[in-house]
């Protein structure tokens, strides 16, 4: 009667495991990614994505019995699988460590003071950048799954935000003999602007690939506000 029982609950787990959707996981797990969003300024549509993508929305051998959502190696203390990974006591927990563990590291804690909790894009490439994952194309794979379900919506952007696109310009390079186009990304490091009439942080940010609260923090502006001649860094 016993395995009868323990059959039944494991079919109906089975069964509740392929029915969940990823817009399920998203509903449950969105509130505690705002947590920590809004403590540690990392986008909310970051944290899920990147959890979504290396969990199979949950569906994961590692996420199933081991509550890890992250793909973060370590010890564990599971006797139903072997494995690599780190186990966590809960899914929260697995969300916390996945935030700890970037700032628990140089190369990954610097992006928090690069780009703001609106800056998904940059975010993805920055900790792809920083090796957090072997895949040439991850960052691309969770920006796809942040627009697919648009995660950001869950970032609380300001209304007046603009995302930051970053600009590409091509120049020429001569080699035996031929020309040939390159396209390489253009740097604002160490460069000034003057506000001219009309302008706006948000037009000044979007036109130099960057975002109007990064400026904010670069310039110790307490409003969005700008005058005619005033000198920002960007």
């Amino acid at each position: 009667m016993k395995k009868i029982i323990t059959f039944c609950v494991l079919l109906l787990s089975v069964c509740f495991t392929k029915a969940q959707t990823t817009e399920d996981y998203i509903a449950e797990h969105v509130d505690h990614a705002q947590e920590l969003m809004r403590i540690h300024q990392l986008p909310a549509s970051i944290i899920l994505a990147v959890a979504i993508h290396e969990s199979a929305a949950g569906k994961s051998k590692i996420a199933q019995y081991l509550n890890n959502h992250f793909g973060i190696k370590g010890e564990n203390s599971s006797t139903e699988i072997r494995s690599s990974y780190k186990d966590y006591p809960s899914v929260d927990s697995s969300y916390n460590h996945f935030v700890a563990f970037l700032h628990s590291r140089t190369y990954f804690d610097a992006l928090f003071d690069k780009y703001d909790q609106y800056d998904y894009i940059n975010w993805a490439r920055g900790i792809q950048r920083a090796g957090y994952a072997r895949s040439r194309t991850w960052a691309s794979q969770v920006i796809g799954l942040i627009k697919k379900y648009e995660l950001f919506q869950y970032d609380e952007r300001p209304e007046d935000y603009v995302e930051a696109v970053i600009p590409v310009v091509e120049r020429t390079v001569r080699s035996s003999g031929k020309s040939k186009k390159n396209r390489t990304s253009t740097s604002t490091k160490g460069k000034m602007y003057t506000v001219k009439k009309g302008d706006n942080l948000n037009r000044i940010a979007e036109r130099n690939g960057t975002s109007s609260a990064i400026l904010m923090r670069k310039n110790g502006l307490k409003s969005s506000a700008l005058q005619p001649g005033q000198k920002i860094k960007l």
